[in-house]
Parts: structure tokens; sequence; C-alpha cells
């Protein structure tokens, strides 16, 4: 009777810790800024600055996220931000189903120059079209407004999501579609009732990175605002007002950061299965 060598543990953990270290090294990079903005929201302004540096807060200072509700209107800013996000991210699903659907589905003259013009819209800085957009916008009657802002947002958010959408609708089988016509469906209900419930995992993700770019967004709301009824948070957060930047409120613009940052967050987790499953369709056939 044989007995088979047994592997050697020790030699496989050996092995496996560069693996670990660089997986906790990425981890750290990715976590400790924002870590370290959680810590500095709840410090006064004179801890921030002050030597040895301290990485967790001695007496924390939770009134700082009620200050930054009681001196602005940061609750309105919030309000803001969500109404262009979640706008631009439904009229960019809307927009972009049917988009995606005569792309990927009917063969018509012009259709892969204005495919690939579309995703090469994507690809300019926002700055260089931004002379363009506030003519367009100040002659539209929608500057300083919340239509204005979705209106421009929807220029980077729209093509990356028919790009997405595009692709899911190529992977379905034309004999679903088929079924569906020789039952008497129309184009419209073969989208609606066969063809969108299989493409849920792809809207959901092509949903999620058009608001976090329109939430995020700076270039565009700092232009096209002017007032605080229309103002996003990241020209909120921008504008803390201070005569330096020693005298800034750090600590309130840390803890404005955190609240921001946290609607983000809610939505990765909650989707994040549909998430992977969105970006990863596809990449296996067969």
């Amino acid at each position: 009777m044989t007995h088979r060598p047994r592997p050697n543990k020790l030699r496989r953990f050996v092995a496996r810790v560069p693996f670990m270290l660089g997986v906790g090294l990425l981890i750290f990079y990715l976590l400790f800024p924002f870590y370290w903005a959680i810590v500095s929201s709840l410090k006064t302004s004179n801890q921030l600055f002050q030597t040895p540096i301290s990485y967790l807060p001695v007496t924390p200072q939770w009134g700082t996220y009620l200050s930054i509700f009681t001196t602005q209107p940061f609750g309105r800013f919030m309000l803001n931000s969500l109404l262009v996000a979640g706008g631009t991210t439904l009229l960019s699903l809307l927009f972009g189903v049917f988009a995606a659907y005569a792309i990927g589905r009917f063969q018509f003259r012009g259709r892969l120059p204005i495919y690939y013009t579309m995703l090469a819209v994507t690809m300019f800085p926002s700055i260089s079209v931004l002379g363009g957009l506030f003519v367009l916008i100040r002659s539209l009657g929608l500057y300083d407004t919340i239509p204005g802002l979705i209106f421009t947002y929807m220029l980077f958010t729209l093509p990356f999501t028919i790009w997405i959408l595009t692709s899911f609708v190529r992977e379905i089988p034309m004999e679903l579609e088929e079924a569906a016509f020789i039952d008497g469906a129309t184009p419209t209900q073969t989208l609606f009732k066969v063809l969108l419930p299989m493409i849920a995992p792809g809207m959901v993700t092509a949903g999620l990175l058009a608001f976090i770019q329109a939430w995020n967004e700076f270039l565009f709301a700092l232009t096209f605002t002017v007032n605080e009824n229309s103002r996003t948070v990241p020209v909120a957060i921008a504008l803390f007002s201070g005569t330096s930047s020693f005298e800034l409120p750090w600590n309130q613009i840390m803890a404005a950061s955190v609240v921001v940052t946290l609607p983000l967050l809610i939505l990765v987790l909650i989707f994040q299965h549909r998430i992977v499953a969105g970006l990863t369709a596809g990449a296996v056939k067969g």
C-alpha cells in the first residue's frame, strides 16, 4: 500500500504571502482615504493640524455632521444632486434602451458610424465642450436650472449607457424575438416584455455608473449654476468659506464628503451582485 505525500501546507502558505500582502496593500490604499475623512470629520479644526498626528479621534465631535446642515442649506444641495443624478440616470436608461435595441438588432445605413461617433464623444474631456454647451444652455433658457444640468450630464452618460446595453442586446438569441413575433408581438412589445427582463443586469450596471458620474460631476455644475436653488453637493463642498487654506472648516468639508459618499456605498452594496453580473455578462461564451 502506497501513501501519497501530503501537501506541504507551510510551503503553500509561504507562496501565498506575497499575494496576500499585495491584496492587503491594495485594500489599505483604497480604504484609508475614506477612513481618514471619517476621522477628520470627528475632530475640531485645531486638532487636525496638531502634531503628532492622531489617527483616532480622542473626543469625537459628532456635532460636525449637524453643523453642515445648520450653517447652510446642505439638505437642499443633497436633494438637488439626487434630482439631477436620478433624472440623468432615468433618461439615459430610457433613451439608451431604445438606441441599444435599434443598434443591436436592426440593420440600417450609418449604424456603425453612429455607434462609434457616440463612443468617441466620451473620449473628449469635459472642458473641450464647455464653451459650446454654455452657449446652448443659455439659448435654451436652461441656465442655472436642474433640467439644464440633466441635459448636459447626458452628453457623457448616454453614450456609455448605449454602449453597455448594446452589448447585452447582441448577446440575446434572435430565436426569442422570432418566437415573440410569431405570437403577434410588436417590436415595442418584444423590447419591453422579452428583451428588457433579460438585460436587467446591464441596466443596473449602466444606471449605477451613470448615477455615480452625475452625482460626482463638478465642472458642469460649477459652470451652469449660480444660486443655491440648483447647486449640487460637489460645488457646495468646494465653496466652503475660509480666509486661507488653514482656516477652511476642514472637519466640515470631511463630514460633508462622508455624507455625500454614503448613498453611493449603499447603492453599491445593494446592487453588488447585479453589478458583477452586468460587468461580466458576455465575457465567456460557449
